[in-house]
């Protein structure tokens, strides 16, 4: 198992969470298996479009928010 991939973020779509500290974004893997695909994830704690994170796994979507 690889130490993680490395993932950039695309796009910021919503705040979720109790507090709204979780974003959703979506982000383009830049390394593994998944080279390029582009997923919807869920990520605690300040973030920027451009910014590079890791993910640990990157087979798991998060689910979309509606909007009510």
């Amino acid at each position: 198992m690889a130490d993680g991939y490395p993932a950039e973020i695309v796009e910021i779509r919503a705040k979720t969470g109790v507090y709204g500290e979780i974003y959703q974004v979506l982000c383009k893997v830049l390394s593994g298996p998944d080279s390029g695909r582009v997923i919807l994830r869920n990520v605690k704690g300040p973030v920027k479009k451009g910014m590079v994170i890791v993910l640990l796994e990157t087979d798991r979507e998060a689910k979309e928010i509606k909007s009510r």
